[in-house]
């Protein structure tokens, strides 16, 4: 519910955080003027911030910078991971008076304005921080200019009527509405379907580095569409929401595992996967946002510090082999994240699936990662030879 996007750094604008458990935090208005709503989670990386408010999985969340200091490279064009910003709103501490980089075109507080993005700077965000981590991700709004004057009751209740991130199936908003397609680099393996839940464009470009031709479809795609470009395999991609709420999705994926094809889910991709199983999906107390997350990868042995940004897991045995309760075999957790034990990853041990939930792309980093797209590779054209030989 953003108002027109004015600039606020203008004149010196009042803004307030406002929690729906009640809490407030004055401050500064930053980006566009207006109000905001949604759930408010932090995030840990203290660089990227250009890829995670174009990160189309942020969308319905506001976002808040753990990172002190935000904005001092600006915003460029070879970075962003998608058309726009994604935010439902920014809140940081101390935003950068000036830009200093060679590559930038635009200082951050202009794109948010452009993008109508309501933030607020000026805040303790370490007290925000560990507010969320005791109590959990909550719905908040952020009022600036002169909804910054309204009377603290209202809005409270403008929060509290706001609706709670589980339950919402946000794909529709994020994904592309007709096809698109980006060429294979080097030897070409055959054609990719990615399903468009929020995909990032350095997952596109390291999936075409790996000799596929990349046909990202709305994720209102059909198995008919799907078979319709004859693809040797098929991708699910991150994205925002609640997977419980994306009953459309799974039945989809069920129907591409009928069909043997390869596939590889990252992020929401991993729950809907998880779902697809017969596995069950539940809510994090404050989720895992930013880009040093300790996981390990139980096939190696290597603890891989990665990039993150979920609020929902996938409820499944860790230490284990596992029947798919909905029928498709052995079924083993491949990645546990080693804060928490939440599952990481999940690998069909009878048919060729696997997925993640993280970001192996990662952009713009860590890299410790991105030997998932081989594997995935690896995966294809060993399913590929297997039915020449047949």
């Amino acid at each position: 519910m953003n108002h027109t996007p004015t600039k606020a750094h203008t004149l010196p604008q009042p803004a307030v955080l406002v929690l729906e458990d009640g809490t407030r935090h004055r401050g500064r208005a930053y980006g566009a003027l207006g109000t905001t709503l949604g759930e408010v989670v932090f995030a840990t990386g203290m660089s990227g911030y250009q890829e995670t408010l174009t990160d189309p999985s942020y969308a319905g969340q506001i976002v808040l910078q753990t990172a002190p200091h935000i904005g001092n490279t600006g915003m460029n064009d070879e970075d962003t991971e998608s058309r726009r910003v994604w935010v439902a709103g920014y809140i940081v501490r101390d935003p950068s008076r000036v830009v200093s980089n060679w590559r930038a075109n635009a200082s951050l507080d202009d794109t948010l304005t452009r993008d109508g993005i309501v933030g607020i700077s000026g805040i303790d965000t370490r007290a925000v921080t560990r507010h969320i981590r005791s109590a959990g991700s909550m719905r908040g709004g952020i009022f600036s200019g002169p909804d910054a004057a309204l009377e603290p009751e209202e809005q409270l209740r403008i929060v509290t009527e706001a609706p709670q991130m589980a339950g919402q199936n946000l794909s529709a908003q994020v994904s592309v509405e007709v096809a698109a397609i980006t060429p294979a680099a080097g030897d070409r393996i055959g054609n990719l379907a990615v399903l468009d839940l929020g995909v990032k464009q350095a997952t596109i470009d390291n999936l075409a580095a790996r000799g596929f031709e990349v046909h990202v479809l709305p994720q209102t795609a059909t198995i008919e569409e799907i078979k319709a470009i004859d693809p040797v395999a098929v991708f699910y991609s991150n994205g925002p929401g609640d997977p419980a709420a994306s009953d459309g999705h799974v039945a989809l994926l069920r129907e591409v595992l009928d069909e043997k094809l390869p596939f590889f889910g990252i992020c929401f991709g991993n729950q809907l996967f998880g779902r697809a199983l017969g596995l069950g999906t539940y809510k994090l107390p404050f989720g895992h946002r930013g880009i040093n997350q300790p996981v390990l990868d139980k096939a190696t042995g290597r603890v891989e510090i990665t990039a993150h940004n979920h609020g929902f897991a996938v409820d499944a045995p860790l230490d284990e082999t596992f029947d798919s309760p909905a029928g498709y075999g052995r079924v083993e957790v491949s990645h546990i994240g080693l804060n928490d034990r939440v599952v990481e990853g999940l690998r069909a041990l009878d048919i060729p699936a696997f997925s993640v939930q993280y970001h192996p792309e990662a952009a713009a980093g860590p890299h410790d990662a991105n030997y998932l797209f081989d594997r995935f590779r690896d995966v294809v054209v060993a399913h590929l030879a297997q039915k020449d030989t047949k």
